[in-house]
């Protein structure tokens, strides 16, 4: 099954990806990871953007991005990594967001 960029779920170690690209940037952490070049490796590690709030007696919620991986790498450098075949206007939007809250920590497109 596809969705609207023709991303193929594949299903890999028993972990379901949204894509195939996702899948196979993940087989290469792993590698990276069992030779001792990354550790720490996180899928979709989650982080909020905005916290939830009320206004007018309604709840809104918080506003949150969720990204492929996260790791650590040989230098001690948390890496935040999205596997990218499109790059949407959302994306975009909270990777500013991001970077401009989590001053300390980039997001790495992986482009595919």
């Amino acid at each position: 099954m596809t969705n609207k960029y023709h991303a193929r779920k594949t299903t890999v170690d028993g972990i379901t990806f949204d894509s195939r690209a996702e899948a196979t940037r993940y087989t290469e952490l792993k590698l990276l990871e069992r030779a001792g070049e990354i550790s720490s490796l996180v899928l979709q590690p989650e982080f909020e953007l905005i916290p939830g709030y009320i206004k007018n007696g309604r709840k809104i919620r918080a506003v949150k991005y969720r990204a492929d991986f996260q790791y650590t790498d040989r230098n001690g450098k948390t890496v935040i990594e999205d596997v990218k075949g499109v790059c949407t206007k959302e994306f975009l939007l909270k990777k500013k967001i991001f970077e401009w809250k989590y001053q300390n920590l980039t997001i790495t497109e992986v482009k595919r």
